[in-house]
């Protein structure tokens, strides 16, 4: 790090470490919750809002822009003072101009944030920066922070979407924040029906798994007799086949077989009819 020897130079030697000291970091939490924000007006809906964002409060979010030559800086903290400055709520710090303080976009002061939600977003809106020095009437800045819903990150960085400065009043910046503390909850889809059978499939797997390790290892059962309760099933089995064989079958039972079976005993021979007095003498 470069050293000025100036007066100016260790004011922004102060701020500099300050400011990164914060910054650095980013993604810790603190026990504080959101109900520490200071709002335009606590309503209801807005106290349901900011409950959504309870994950990241106090959390310090950081984004560079390059704009042609300049380079900047932008740090926001949710419910807390952004980069150290007391009521900052949104700072931007000028990474070439190495003697300016920090500049404060919105404040989170009272009176000064409002916070409005959809189903799967929040707008965040700071107002009573600091004032323009050319531009837009030299009313103060203001910053619209929107949080869309990404499930696959807690919190990304800060981005700025927009600098609409180019007018005489309403000026505003407009930064976008991915988190997935905004989606809407997912409820689950499963029937009832759907649940029995899960915790069916899962009793079965255990009971056949843990009678198998037991038959194997306890009672040294060997083959099919692995299976438990093998001869209860093997029955069961039986008196369901006969059971269907009954309900199924459409001969009648007490019908005689059209075929005689064969026997594996020798049939007894006849006596042999002699017929010889019958001819003609």
């Amino acid at each position: 790090m470069k050293v000025v020897n100036s007066r100016g130079g260790c004011s922004f030697l102060v701020w500099t470490l300050a400011v990164q000291l914060v910054l650095c970091g980013s993604g810790v939490y603190t026990a504080d919750s959101t109900k520490s924000c200071k709002l335009l007006l606590r309503t209801d809906s807005e106290g349901k809002v900011l409950k959504r964002l309870e994950p990241l409060a106090h959390m310090n979010f950081t984004g560079v822009v390059e704009i042609g030559e300049d380079s900047y800086t932008y740090g926001f903290q949710l419910c807390g003072d952004a980069g150290g400055i007391s009521g900052a709520g949104v700072i931007q710090v000028n990474n070439k101009k190495t003697t300016e303080k920090p500049t404060v976009i919105g404040s989170n002061a009272v009176n000064s944030t409002q916070a409005i939600g959809g189903s799967d977003w929040v707008m965040l809106i700071y107002t009573n920066g600091d004032p323009y020095d050319n531009h837009c009437n030299k009313e103060k800045r203001k910053a619209i922070i929107m949080i869309s819903c990404d499930r696959k990150t807690d919190a990304s960085q800060l981005k700025l979407v927009l600098e609409d400065r180019d007018r005489d009043q309403d000026c505003f910046y407009l930064f976008e924040l991915d988190s997935s503390a905004v989606c809407p909850v997912i409820e689950s889809q499963l029937s009832t029906g759907s649940i029995i059978l899960i915790i069916g499939f899962c009793v079965l797997a255990v009971y056949l798994i843990g009678g198998f390790l037991y038959q194997r290892l306890i009672v040294g059962a060997k083959g099919m007799e692995q299976f438990p309760n093998y001869a209860f099933w093997v029955e069961v089995g039986n008196l369901t086949a006969d059971g269907c064989d009954f309900v199924c079958r459409s001969r009648n039972r007490e019908e005689a077989p059209a075929y005689r079976g064969v026997t594996a005993e020798p049939l007894e021979e006849e006596p042999e009819e002699r017929d010889d007095h019958l001819l003609p003498m």
